[in-house]
């Protein structure tokens, strides 16, 4: 009897269902809540390089939780993607309000968000980092299928 089972390689295709949560436990993201499996390539850039070695050598029906440090994650903050804009550029239809993510256009014609950090007088200050860059992070990951 052979074992059928997949191993997730460096080129596997893979349906996988993950969790998110920050150091305190609280949940950033979940393919669960709606139910709808993530489908990604291994080396397609979708993932980081750190999130792809801890899932090589995962198999089909394996479930397994990891922990990465900033670095290894979404980056630490980068104080050069922090930028103070003129609060004439905002409007009624885009608001500066602090929190608010903002998605502004690229000269390239891509969109880069931004979270508002701060308003003061007529400077509106936007942090262009990821939001969960400088944060450790807990992964939790259903292999559901390796596909290739």
């Amino acid at each position: 009897m052979t074992d059928s089972t997949k191993t997730i390689t460096a080129d596997s295709e893979v349906m996988m269902h993950f969790s998110i949560r920050l150091a305190d436990g609280s949940a950033v993201d979940s393919s669960k809540v709606d139910n709808k499996p993530a489908k990604f390539v291994m080396g397609d850039g979708s993932l980081t390089p750190n999130f792809e070695r801890c899932l090589l050598g995962l198999t089909e029906g394996q479930s397994e939780t990891f922990t990465l440090a900033p670095e290894d994650a979404f980056g630490l903050p980068n104080p050069d993607n922090v930028h103070h804009l003129e609060l004439s550029k905002f409007s009624a239809d885009v608001p500066a309000e602090v929190g608010t993510i903002i998605t502004f256009a690229q000269p390239d014609g891509s969109e880069l968000p931004g979270v508002i950090r701060e308003v003061i007088a007529d400077s509106v200050t936007v942090d262009f980092n990821h939001p969960l860059a400088g944060q450790i992070l807990t992964f939790e990951v259903d292999v559901l299928e390796v596909l290739g």
